[in-house]
């Protein structure tokens, strides 16, 4: 009996030990998660103060500075972030990369060889493994190397792609038919599968400017573009079409609403209610990877010269995912 008792006190006391010692390791290994985890979250998105239901300008003075701004992107492991601001006349499309937690300082990516002095690269697109940009871009063999802005705006542009080798981007192309043709395409976005979404103002399809999707074949290549019937009155600006293709966010210039696709068919656009100013233009809808947040650019014209070339102002903004996904659908 006595050596039974003994035996049970032995093995409460290491018991004791092993629940002592387990508390001492969470005590110290839970608060760490948990720090991490914020620091993970706050690097995701260049440091900044997630947004709540009101925007907010993303990355002030990193991002957003005085020049024409617009398009955040990142890619879906959130190593690297993208955007396109004017810089003598250009769109250039700018990338910072996440290195050992750290976000790399601000950089142009050249699309274009050095001989094209003013060039259009704008509204890039990444692919699922990082590797491939599509872009909104100008032939630079449609115009002279002493254009001016407002003619190289005028040119109907085209959607190009570039691809990451050995860690650097590299020179672009064009995409060629029936992506790009000789009419307007624009704002082009990539789905899961590698197939593009975009803008044309191409004459087969319903009136206007359209939504199109090419279905991505490989090596390079797409199938024909089939225009996509959003029962809309009024023609959609640029269209931001998530992955899965479950949901589409278009703008009309003055604001933007929300489409999710049910039974493969896509349902009555829906406002995204947002605190909208009337002198400005509203444009470049875009879903976070992780679907946390919304971003969106605006413009201001502060000159009566036409289309971009009178852009004065142009701005990038981030807010809750909520004003998205809480709406109420029919």
């Amino acid at each position: 009996m006595h050596e039974r008792r003994q035996l049970l006190r032995t093995t409460y006391s290491r018991i004791i030990k092993v629940i002592r010692t387990l508390h001492y390791f969470l005590l110290i290994l839970v608060p760490a998660i948990i720090v991490q985890g914020c620091k993970t979250n706050s690097s995701r998105y260049f440091d900044q103060k997630p947004p709540n239901s009101i925007p907010e300008l993303f990355a002030p003075s990193l991002v957003n500075t005085q020049s024409v701004e617009l398009n955040v992107v990142f890619n879906t492991s959130y190593t690297e972030m993208f955007f396109s601001r004017i810089e003598d006349n250009s769109f250039v499309i700018h990338h910072s990369e996440l290195v050992d937690g750290i976000w790399t300082p601000i950089q142009p990516i050249q699309m274009y060889p050095d001989s094209i002095s003013i060039s259009v690269a704008c509204d890039p697109t990444i692919t699922q493994d990082g590797n491939t940009m599509y872009f909104l871009g100008v032939d630079p063999k449609n115009y002279s190397h002493d254009i001016s802005p407002a003619e190289l705006y005028r040119i109907p542009p085209d959607i190009f792609v570039s691809r990451k080798t050995d860690g650097r981007w590299q020179y672009a192309s064009k995409v060629g038919s029936p992506v790009s043709t000789r009419y307007f395409e624009s704002y082009p976005i990539v789905v899961a599968d590698g197939s593009l979404y975009y803008q044309s103002d191409r004459p087969n399809g319903a009136g206007g400017r359209d939504t199109y999707r090419s279905q991505y074949l490989g090596n390079g290549k797409f199938d024909t573009s089939v225009s996509i019937n959003l029962d809309s009155k009024r023609n959609p600006g640029s269209t931001y079409i998530s992955p899965d293709e479950r949901y589409l966010i278009s703008s009309d210039g003055k604001g933007f609403k929300v489409s999710f696709k049910k039974e493969g068919k896509w349902q009555t656009p829906v406002d995204i209610d947002l605190p909208y100013e009337d002198d400005w233009v509203y444009f470049c809808p875009y879903m976070s990877p992780d679907e946390k947040f919304f971003f969106f650019s605006r413009r201001y014209f502060g000159s009566r010269e036409r289309g971009w070339a009178g852009v004065t102002q142009g701005e990038v903004y981030w807010v809750s995912a909520d004003v998205v996904f809480n709406l109420k659908q029919d």
